[in-house]
């Protein structure tokens, strides 16, 4: 356990410029989601906030689905896009693919932000605060993580493909990589369990406190 431990920390911090890349690649992407939002046309704002609007109004009055069915869909959304990440990892080609997914995965939040900031001021501060940041606090260093490792073990098999002088043992460091997949996975059930019992509880007596 104490071995893995050590050779998890030394490969961390001989892809130190990976882990920034990845971080940097993603900020990029919140920056660049809120600088659509300042593009946007005044009748498309207004449509996006229209529909927005309604969604907010319906979850008033609606009880929706069940915690446990939520917390399902939550934590079948992060499989999913946890294994998309793993398979990228585990070959060749999946390098551009994990950078463009972690950028539009900053691109989402800063877009969302941005645009309940944008149009509803303080309000769409609160909402914010309310639905995206206390899951995110979780999740986006995850899904950093994940796809830093991704992109770590698919430039190791590049260089076991192409460089005749690295030789090394494939096997122990798909086991290393797919135990700390398996790791964040359980950590991002944790962020579903705050997102539908938290954030979704906090975010209709927001939602009550603006629209009643």
């Amino acid at each position: 356990m104490q071995q893995g431990v050590r050779v998890a920390k030394r490969d961390i911090q001989s892809h130190m410029n990976i882990f920034v890349f990845i971080f940097v690649l993603f900020i990029m992407g919140m920056i660049f989601g809120a600088v659509i939002v300042n593009s946007m046309n005044f009748v498309q704002k207004q449509d996006l906030f229209f529909y927005l609007k309604q969604f907010f109004e319906q979850s008033i009055i609606t009880e929706g689905s069940s915690k446990a069915t939520l917390w399902k869909d939550s934590v079948f959304y992060h499989a999913k896009y946890m294994l998309l990440l793993f398979l990228l990892g585990i070959s060749v080609i999946g390098m551009p693919i994990i950078t463009v997914l972690l950028f539009i995965k900053g691109l989402v939040v800063g877009f969302s932000v941005g645009f309940l900031v944008n149009q509803m001021g303080w309000y769409g501060l609160f909402i914010s605060s309310a639905s995206i940041a206390p899951q995110n606090i979780i999740i986006i260093p995850v899904y950093l993580t994940a796809g830093s490792l991704a992109l770590i073990f698919s430039l190791t098999l590049c260089k076991q493909l192409f460089v005749r002088r690295v030789h090394q043992p494939i096997l122990p460091g798909l086991m290393r990589y797919s135990l700390m997949f398996v790791v964040l996975l359980l950590v991002l059930m944790v962020s579903s369990t705050v997102e539908v019992f938290f954030s979704n509880t906090v975010l209709e007596y927001v939602l009550r406190w603006i629209y009643n």
